[in-house]
C-alpha cells in the first residue's frame, strides 16, 4: 500500500518511492496540508500546525482566536470564510451569494486510477501501478460534494490531482472559478520557473525569486498558447539541473488556464493551478456534475534533470496511447517551406522520388490540396480535394508516393473555418461569435463552435470521409489562430462563459473518435508550430510540431526549453533550407541535422533543390539517424550546456542500460580568444567502459562524466560536435 491512513486521526499519508504528501482534517472538519517533500517512513505530528492570534485573520470558532483559515495551510481553499488568499474555487448561489464553507465528509481509497470523463488524463495499465485518494468534502447548506482525487504512481513519484463538483440540493449552482489544485508551503524560499514565449519563439525559460503578493502565468486565448505554459515549478535557489528540491506542477489542459504562486503576509505560499477563471462560469443544474482536469505533480531532490525525466518516462508511456507510442517514428518530408500553396501532384511526387533516394520513409503534403485553396484566404472549412491541383485526387497521389516505398501523409487544420467558403456560406452561426458584433479576423480565417453537436459531427465525418479515402498514416492537425468574439449561438446567456470550456469538450471528444477510428495514422498536433503544445494534446496525439521556427540556433533554445516537461519523442524536429525562412540565418548542414536528430526527426525543404554534395549529406543523416532513433526516442535525456546561460548548448542522450550514448554540443557565435571546450557526459554507469564508435577510444564512465571532453574551438559561427559511445566489451 502506499497510502497510509490514520482513521483515529483522520491522516492522510501518499508514500512513493522518494516522495510523501500528507494532509490531516483538523478542527471543525477543514482539511489541512501539513507536508510534501522527500519521503518520510511515518508521519508522527513533528511539525504541527502552529495557532497564531493573527488579529486580522477572522476566526470560525468565536471561542479560539488563533485557529483561522485565513493562517490554516489548506488543501483546497473556499472564498469569504475567512481566508483572504486565492481561492480554489468560487461558486454563485441562487441568492446571488458566493460564500461557501466545504468540510470533511468521508475518503475513500483503492488500488488503481480513475479515467476522468470526456478530459485527457495520465492512466495505468494495471491497478497496480497506482493508487488513489479520494477526499469527499460537502458544503450542507447548499448540497454541494466536492470530491478532491489523489492518484500516486508509487514507483514513479508522481502525484496527480482534480477535482468534481456534485450539486446534490435543490437549487442551481453556478461555479465561477473551479481550480484543479492548491498546495500551502510554509516558506517563500522559493524561485519560480515557467515557460514562455511567442509564436516561433515558444518555451523560453524564465527563473525569478518570489516575492510578495501574486505572480501568475495563464492563458485566455482559447490554447495553452506560445505566451505561458500551463507549467511552473518551485526550486530552491541553489537547485540546478541535477541537484536541489523541485516542486513541479503540469496541467493536463489545452485551453485558458491559471497558474499563480501567492506569498501572503506572513510568509507562507501558495500554489495555484487550473483552468482560468477569467471569463468562466459553469451552470451545475441539481443532479448535474463537473470535472476539472488533472494536474501532474512532481517532487524531487535531485534537481531539474530528475523532475523532466520523470515527466519524460510518465507522458511517453502513460500519457500517449496507441499504436505509435512505444514505434518509431517515421522519418519525413514535408512539402511547405518548398512549395507553400503552388504545387501539382507530379511536382510532389518529384518531391517524393528525391526523399526516397536518400532514405526518407513519409511525405506529408501540406495546406493547399482542398477546396479552392491558393492562399491563406479561403477554404478551410471545405475538407474536399482542390481537383484543379490534384486531377486525379488523393488516392493517385498518395498511391504515387506508396509506390516509391514511402508513407503519405496530409495537413489538416480541422478547428477553423474561411468566410470565403462553402461550409460558411451554408452554416454562418457555427463559428464563434457574438450577436451583432463584427467579426474579429486572425489569418484569415474564424474559429468553429466545437461546443456545438452537430458542428463536431461534421468535422468527424469529414475527416473519416477523406482518411478512408486513402493510404494515409500520418496526419498533422494544425490550428493557427486563438480565439476572439468567443460565444456561442447554441447556448442560452447563462451559460455563454462555458463556451471556451465547452470547445476544448468538443475538440478532446473529436480527437478522441477520430483517433480510435484511425489507429494506424500517426497524429501530430500543431498550432502555428508550439502553440498548442501539452500534455492535453499529448492524450491523443502522441507527438507536437515543436515550432514554426526551423533555425537551428534558435531551436537551440525552443527545443531545450520544450524538454524540461516534454519527452524527446514528442517533438517534432526539422532541417529546413537556409536562409532559413523565418530569421534569415545562415547555419552548417550538419548542425542543422544534429539539432533536428533531438526529436523526431524530418526535413522541411525542397529536395530537388539540393546540390549533389548536400544531398549526399542529407543521407548520410538520415542513416545515421537510423541507426541512433531507438536510442533519441526511448532513451533518457540529459541537459548538460544551457543555452539559456551561455553561448554553448549540449544535451545527450542515455540507453536505459546505459550502454549506449549520444552526445551533442553546439557553438552559437565563435569568439576570440576563447578557452578550450570541455563537456561533461551525464548519466553513464561509471563502472562501465565506453568505446567512441568514430575513433576507437576507450574511456571510463566516470572519466566521461567527471573529466570530460576536451575539443578544440572551431573559427566558425553556428558550429556543433557529435559524439557516439557504447559499452565496450
Amino acid at each position: 500500500m502506499s497510502i497510509y491512513i490514520d482513521d483515529e486521526h483522520l491522516i492522510f499519508h501518499l508514500k512513493s518511492k522518494k516522495t510523501s504528501y500528507v494532509m490531516q482534517v483538523t478542527k471543525g472538519g477543514y482539511l489541512s496540508h501539513l507536508y510534501w517533500g522527500k519521503g518520510i517512513k511515518t508521519y508522527r505530528g513533528s511539525n504541527q500546525i502552529i495557532y497564531i492570534d493573527r488579529v486580522f485573520s477572522p476566526n470560525p470558532d468565536s471561542s479560539d482566536r488563533t485557529f483561522s483559515l485565513d493562517t490554516l495551510p489548506q488543501e483546497y481553499p473556499a472564498y469569504g470564510n475567512g481566508d483572504f488568499r486565492v481561492p480554489s474555487y468560487q461558486i454563485q448561489q441562487e441568492n446571488g451569494s458566493t460564500v461557501t464553507d466545504l468540510r470533511y465528509k468521508g475518503h475513500r481509497s483503492y488500488r488503481g486510477k480513475p479515467k476522468l470523463k470526456g478530459l485527457p488524463s495520465t492512466y495505468v495499465e494495471t491497478d497496480n501501478e497506482a493508487e488513489t485518494l479520494e477526499l469527499i468534502m460537502e458544503d450542507k447548506l447548499l448540497g454541494l460534494i466536492v470530491t478532491l482525487t489523489y492518484s500516486l504512481y508509487e514507483e514513479r513519484d508522481v502525484i496527480t490531482r482534480s477535482v468534481q463538483f456534485e450539486n446534490q440540493g435543490t437549487q442551481k449552482m453556478k461555479l465561477l472559478r473551479a481550480l484543479s489544485a492548491s498546495v500551502d508551503f510554509l516558506d517563500d524560499e522559493y524561485e519560480l520557473m515557467t515557460l514562455y514565449g511567442a509564436a516561433q519563439n515558444e518555451k523560453n525559460i524564465e527563473r525569478r525569486k518570489i516575492v510578495s503578493g501574486i505572480q501568475m502565468v495563464d492563458s485566455c486565448r482559447g490554447a495553452s498558447s506560445p505566451q505561458q505554459a500551463p507549467f511552473m515549478a518551485l526550486v530552491k535557489k541553489e537547485t540546478n539541473e541535477d541537484h536541489g528540491e523541485v516542486y513541479a506542477f503540469n496541467l493536463v489542459y489545452s485551453g485558458n488556464f491559471t497558474a499563480q504562486v501567492q506569498v501572503d503576509p506572513y510568509r507562507t505560499t501558495r500554489v495555484s493551478i487550473g483552468i482560468n477563471p477569467f471569463d468562466f462560469s459553469w451552470l451545475l443544474e441539481p443532479g448535474e456534475a463537473f470535472q476539472t482536469p488533472e494536474v501532474v505533480m512532481v517532487y524531487t531532490t535531485s534537481g531539474l534533470g530528475d523532475m523532466s525525466r520523470i515527466y519524460h518516462e510518465l507522458y511517453s508511456q502513460r500519457l500517449c496511447r496507441g499504436t505509435y507510442r512505444d514505434t518509431l517514428r517515421p522519418i519525413l518530408i514535408n512539402n511547405w517551406e518548398a512549395t507553400y500553396f503552388d504545387f501539382t501532384a507530379d511536382q510532389i511526387e518529384k518531391i517524393a522520388t528525391e526523399a526516397k533516394e536518400v532514405g526518407i520513409e513519409l511525405f506529408v503534403l501540406d495546406d493547399g490540396w482542398f477546396g479552392e485553396r491558393n492562399d491563406s484566404k479561403s477554404s478551410l472549412g471545405d475538407w474536399v480535394v482542390n481537383t484543379q491541383k490534384l486531377p486525379q485526387g488523393l488516392f493517385d497521389l498518395a498511391n504515387r508516393v506508396c509506390n516509391l516505398g514511402m508513407a503519405f501523409g496530409i495537413w489538416f487544420e480541422p478547428e477553423m473555418v474561411s468566410i470565403n467558403s462553402d461550409l460558411y456560406r451554408s452554416h454562418p452561426d457555427w463559428c464563434l461569435h457574438v450577436p451583432d458584433r463584427p467579426h474579429t479576423l486572425g489569418r484569415n480565417q474564424l474559429v468553429l463552435d466545437l461546443s456545438r453537436q452537430e458542428v463536431c459531427d461534421y468535422l468527424i465525418q469529414a475527416l473519416t470521409d477523406i482518411l478512408s479515402s486513402a493510404p494515409i498514416t500520418y496526419v498533422k492537425w494544425d490550428m493557427n489562430r486563438h480565439m476572439t468574439d468567443i460565444g456561442s449561438s447554441a447556448l442560452e446567456p447563462e451559460r455563454q462563459r462555458e463556451t471556451a470550456h465547452r470547445y476544448m469538450l468538443g475538440l478532446y471528444k473529436i480527437m478522441e473518435e477520430i483517433t480510435a477510428a484511425f489507429p494506424n495514422v500517426l497524429f501530430e498536433s500543431c498550432s502555428s508550430g508550439g502553440g498548442r503544445f501539452d500534455a492535453g494534446m499529448l492524450y491523443y496525439m502522441p507527438q507536437t510540431w515543436t515550432s514554426d521556427n526551423t533555425d537551428a540556433i534558435s531551436r537551440l533554445k525552443i527545443q531545450y526549453g520544450t524538454s524540461l516537461v516534454y519527452p524527446p519523442i514528442t517533438m517534432g524536429a526539422h532541417v529546413s533550407s537556409v536562409p532559413n525562412h523565418q530569421v534569415g540565418r545562415v547555419t552548417p548542414l550538419d548542425t542543422r541535422g544534429y539539432v533536428a536528430m533531438a526529436g523526431n526527426f524530418g526535413y522541411e525543404l525542397d529536395l530537388t533543390k539540393l546540390t549533389e554534395q548536400e544531398k549526399e549529406s542529407v543521407k548520410q543523416q538520415i542513416a545515421l539517424y537510423k541507426e541512433i532513433r531507438p536510442l533519441i526516442q526511448f532513451g533518457r535525456f540529459h541537459r548538460i550546456v544551457s543555452p539559456f546561460d551561455s553561448n554553448e548548448a549540449a544535451w545527450s542522450f542515455v540507453s536505459r542500460d546505459q550502454t549506449e550514448v549520444v552526445l551533442s554540443y553546439f557553438t552559437v557565435l565563435s569568439q576570440p580568444a576563447a578557452p578550450v571546450q570541455t563537456v561533461k557526459c551525464k548519466g553513464l554507469n561509471p563502472e562501465f567502459i565506453y568505446k567512441n564508435i568514430e575513433t576507437g577510444e576507450l574511456f571510463g564512465g566516470d572519466e566521461l562524466m567527471h573529466v570530460g571532453l576536451t575539443f578544440p574551438r572551431k573559427k566558425q559561427d553556428f558550429t556543433s560536435r557529435f559524439w557516439r559511445f557504447k559499452k565496450h566489451e
